[in-house]
């Protein structure tokens, strides 16, 4: 099959994105912004409802995010006040799921010379989450609690669409499940509503291609692994 112009530039947008996990200082638009909101937005939801209400973090307000997080991540006795409101991973992991987790894992933490016992390494990586990796641009993405399931699918097609939309315009991201565990100090910070739960975070800006764990792609399953084709 040959593919055309539109369907290549699609595929690259989609097959180039990548979780980034350093970005340079370069600031985006707030054109850029909007307008990827703007295609984002696209995304299909049931009965058109657009569950996602989106935070924008720049300068000041990000940084106060992240001082306020990071105090409370490295301190042990305030980080086990600060649980997620709901689970992102499973509550019992079985396999290939834990494989893939783990792998992952420890791809990321050889790049960085992170052996299995430098736990300190570990934990400060894990910290640059909150740091969003240095990105110029921040997004806090909440949701109404009166939305359900169904609503949460659509959520997820929302962000993928931020994510390509980004790409195509030469900027990368990384969603972020990490900041679920600190909705309180979110919450605080944002100034939300208590009728809106903190979905995830993600990073956005400029790629830093010096750093060794953005050289990090990750595999994926062969469409043989996870498709049937019945007739």
């Amino acid at each position: 099959m040959i593919q055309t112009n539109e369907q290549k530039i699609v595929d690259a947008a989609i097959m180039s994105r990548r979780s980034i996990r350093a970005f340079l200082p370069t600031p985006v638009a707030r054109e850029d912004i909007e307008a990827i909101l703007q295609v984002a937005a696209r995304a299909p939801s049931g009965t058109n409802t657009q569950p996602w209400k989106v935070y924008v973090l720049t300068g000041a307000v990000k940084q106060k995010l992240s001082t306020d997080i990071l105090h409370a991540y490295f301190d042990p006795a305030r980080s086990k006040l600060h649980t997620e409101e709901y689970h992102y991973y499973p509550r019992q992991w079985m396999s290939p799921y834990i494989d893939r987790r783990r792998k992952v894992g420890w791809d990321l933490y050889s790049l960085l010379g992170l052996g299995r016992d430098n736990k300190t390494g570990m934990q400060a990586q894990h910290a640059r989450n909150y740091a969003f990796f240095d990105a110029p641009v921040g997004f806090i993405f909440t949701i109404d609690r009166v939305m359900e399931l169904g609503s949460w699918l659509d959520y997820g097609m929302f962000l993928q669409n931020i994510m390509i939309a980004a790409r195509g315009r030469g900027l990368d991201t990384c969603p972020q499940a990490a900041f679920t565990q600190f909705h309180k100090i979110i919450g605080d910070v944002l100034q939300l509503p208590d009728s809106e739960k903190v979905v995830c975070g993600m990073s956005l800006g400029y790629a830093d291609p010096g750093k060794i764990e953005n050289t990090l792609v990750t595999e994926r399953e062969p469409v043989a692994g996870f498709t049937k084709f019945l007739e």
